[in-house]
């Protein structure tokens, strides 16, 4: 079992323990905080986490579609006040498997885990706004959304190079928590060849789908069941 998986299993249990039985299908959807602005839903068998964020850019070139706040607000749409391991561990309880981020060395590897759609929830003029949030995020060339979901990579615990005694440091908290660029700490990232390189970015904010600077979102995570995938 990698490291990443462990520490978070190991708080996942004890989260369990205290959510108790959970609600049956009848009940009303049951929210338990997970960590800052980080929380899971469970509503009958359906199982999300949701993230409170805010719009941080709404023109330029991408590399994340979520960051984490005061990191890389400057190449993502979204900013988050969260520990990016509350997400994962959120992830866990919701029934999502890690899997392991890009691999450039030896040889290439794509980013794998299981699949989460993300949804981005919203006032508009009054009224609550769901979109995918692949509306948000557009293919320079052509000039058409982004195709495809996420996958938990799970990002990766990096030891304490002083003191190995030290919690080691969760690799997505410098800002690789929801991913379009292959970053080899992402939380979230998609499953595609997707470089980072200033030249190579692909993809850019769709402006004219974004709500305005500040506006806050609520980012909803569901991982895709394995038959529907």
């Amino acid at each position: 079992m990698r490291p990443v998986i462990l520490v978070a299993f190991v708080a996942v249990v004890a989260l369990f323990a205290s959510l108790g039985s959970i609600a049956p299908a009848q009940e009303k959807a049951k929210k338990v905080e997970v960590g800052k602005n980080v929380f899971l839903e469970i509503d009958g068998q359906n199982r999300r986490v949701l993230v409170n964020s805010t719009v941080c850019l709404r023109k330029g070139m991408l590399e994340q579609l979520m960051t984490r706040k005061r990191t890389k607000e400057h190449e993502a749409i979204l900013a988050a006040d969260v520990d990016a391991r509350d997400i994962h561990k959120a992830l866990l309880l919701a029934n999502a498997a890690a899997g392991s981020p890009v691999k450039f060395r030896p040889k290439f590897e794509l980013p794998r885990g299981d699949v989460i759609k993300i949804t981005l929830e919203y006032e508009q003029k009054g009224k609550k706004t769901r979109v995918p949030a692949q509306q948000w995020v557009r293919n320079v060339k052509t000039q058409k959304n982004l195709d495809t979901d996420w996958v938990f990579a799970g990002s990766v615990l990096i030891p304490d190079p002083i003191d190995p005694k030290k919690q080691p440091y969760y690799g997505a908290n410098d800002g690789d928590v929801i991913c379009i660029s292959n970053f080899d700490t992402a939380l979230l990232d998609v499953p595609f060849n997707s470089p980072k390189d200033n030249d190579d970015l692909a993809f850019e904010a769709n402006t004219q789908f974004i709500p305005p600077m500040d506006t806050p979102v609520l980012v909803i995570l569901e991982p895709v069941p394995a038959m529907k995938k």
